[in-house]
């Protein structure tokens, strides 16, 4: 078997977008891609992407990201032929070049075949998938905060204050200015509204942003919403400003007619 392994072209754009709907149709709460779907993350995340070819036709390919989570395969997609393993294998070990630190993980599905094959690769797992989800079903009462505290959603004018507290809440550039144009322009009823902040001596000291998850609720008809991103100024930690904030904005999705909440912690192979 003579395959070529190359770097992602425009042309491949739909080949890839088959590829992936066929091998990740069965992982969880999977949302097809489309053209333009797959396009704006390749840009938005810089992917590195290679391709797996022979004889013209693209059998499989690879992506790695070096985001916000540390360096990773996003994902590996090759078609179901005979020689699928060793194919993956090919493109596994050509991407990994481009891994610059001292590790590399990837995400899997919890009890999924795949990890399995990913194990053989020399990648060791951590953690599992949990879907954690609590039904919105009316207003709930605001833990208590600190004198002087104030709890509300942020102004106009206070995005760069905003972007400041999440990035300095995380130790590292978790956001850019420009980001709340960016979730307006993903789901047209965001606004300031939506993000929650605690104010102590006239500075952002906490944050929780509350979205609606607008790719599941278009795509499966439902009324779900998520958190984050969430932070806390670390001189600000351990006095409920964090647990205010997520009471807020949860009673805030619920009545924008939100009725789920959720958080979804995934299966991590890592490569040492």
């Amino acid at each position: 078997m003579t395959v070529e392994i190359r770097s992602f072209t425009d042309k491949d754009l739909s080949s890839l977008v088959k590829l992936l709907n066929e091998s990740y149709r069965a992982s969880y709460e999977f949302i097809p891609y489309s053209e333009e779907k797959l396009r704006s993350q390749i840009q938005e995340w810089s992917l590195e992407i290679l391709v797996a070819e022979e004889n013209g036709e693209v059998l499989g390919a690879v992506a790695y990201n070096n985001g916000h989570w540390g360096e990773e395969i996003e994902w590996l997609a090759v078609s179901e032929i005979p020689n699928r393993k060793f194919v993956e294998n090919v493109l596994v070990s050509e991407i990994e070049k481009c891994v610059e630190g001292e590790k590399v993980f990837t995400v899997v599905d919890a009890e999924s075949l795949k990890a399995d094959e990913w194990v053989e690769r020399g990648y060791k797992p951590e953690g599992g998938l949990y879907h954690m989800i609590a039904r919105l079903d009316g207003l709930k009462p605001l833990p208590k905060v600190p004198e002087g505290v104030i709890v509300r959603s942020l102004k106009t004018e206070e995005e760069k204050e905003f972007v400041e507290a999440v990035n300095v809440g995380f130790g590292w550039e978790r956001l850019k200015l420009g980001v709340i144009q960016k979730w307006r322009s993903e789901c047209s009823s965001f606004s300031e509204e939506w993000i929650h902040v605690t104010e102590l001596d006239g500075k952002i000291v906490s944050v929780v942003v509350s979205r609606q998850d607008v790719k599941y609720n278009k795509f499966f008809g439902g009324k779900r919403g998520y958190l984050g991103p969430a932070a806390t100024l670390a001189e600000y930690r351990g006095k409920n400003l964090a647990s205010a904030l997520t009471r807020r904005a949860m009673n805030f999705l619920f009545e924008k007619g939100v009725v789920l909440w959720h958080c979804i912690l995934r299966n991590k192979m890592f490569l040492l």
